[in-house]
């Protein structure tokens, strides 16, 4: 039986006034934003317009500009080490970090990310605990059959498996999840929208930033879309993702179709 998750009474994240450069480009203008711990969102735009960088700036890899005003605050606190800050939420990237990964066991992937390592090295010192983890983590993930599989041999919805089990490892509240979808056939796309939906109804909460509205669950209420470096708007579901929204967001003719819960464009 897995244990619950360690529980945070502040928002997830707070974001006020703030304005991110990359090189000697602005890429994130005056963003300002909260997310509840436990909330499921969507951020929603074009190539280009600053989702990942978004991302990277609520992971602590990048930091804002020095501004008046400017506050980014995760789980209550303006302050983190940032090894401390990686056990309270969980990071899906679009790929397993590293070349050792690919010679490396699924087990032993999961288990190196407690140190954000591409494998397990000599100098790691691994816990009993920690490889309890890693077989809890990919049990959620229905993945337990990849425990001794090197993941060089894994297809690539296996190795999307193990990319989310890395980051359940420290049963976070709130899982992160850059463009997840990429890369997948529409079987593998399938399987992993489930996985996401049973994780949503385990309460761990999404940030799933994307292009792609098929990737939008049907637990996701709150849609932020995003153009040009900055959030253009921010509410329900129902009001934004309309074919006029979209097609202004776009800049291109967008057509919505419905299948049951799910939405697709093209």
């Amino acid at each position: 039986m897995q244990a619950a998750p360690e529980t945070h009474t502040q928002d997830f994240l707070e974001m006020r006034n703030v304005n991110v450069a990359r090189g000697d480009r602005i890429v994130l203008h005056d963003v300002n934003l909260s997310i509840r711990t436990g909330e499921h969102v969507a951020i929603l735009g074009p190539n280009g317009c600053g989702k990942s960088t978004l991302i990277l700036t609520m992971t602590c890899q990048i930091y804002p500009m020095v501004i008046d005003g400017m506050l980014v605050r995760i789980f209550g606190r303006e302050r983190w080490d940032l090894t401390q800050l990686r056990k309270h939420f969980g990071v899906v990237a679009a790929d397993l970090p590293g070349e050792r990964t690919a010679v490396t066991t699924g087990l032993d992937a999961v288990t190196a990310g407690f140190f954000s390592a591409s494998t397990l090295w000599p100098n790691l010192h691994v816990t009993d605990e920690m490889r309890e983890r890693a077989g809890e983590a990919l049990e959620r993930m229905e993945a337990s059959h990849l425990s001794d599989q090197l993941v060089g041999e894994m297809s690539a919805g296996e190795k999307r498996r193990i990319v989310i089990a890395r980051a359940l490892v420290h049963r976070p509240q709130q899982l992160l999840l850059d463009e997840p979808s990429n890369a997948l056939d529409l079987a593998a796309q399938r399987e992993l929208r489930e996985t996401l939906r049973r994780l949503a109804a385990e309460g761990t909460g999404l940030v799933l930033v994307t292009h792609h509205l098929g990737d939008i669950l049907p637990e996701i209420d709150r849609i932020i879309l995003m153009r040009d470096g900055r959030i253009v708007a921010d509410g329900p579901r129902t009001e934004l993702l309309t074919e006029a929204r979209l097609t202004e967001l776009f800049n291109a003719p967008v057509r919505i179709g419905h299948d049951e819960e799910w939405l697709h464009s093209w």
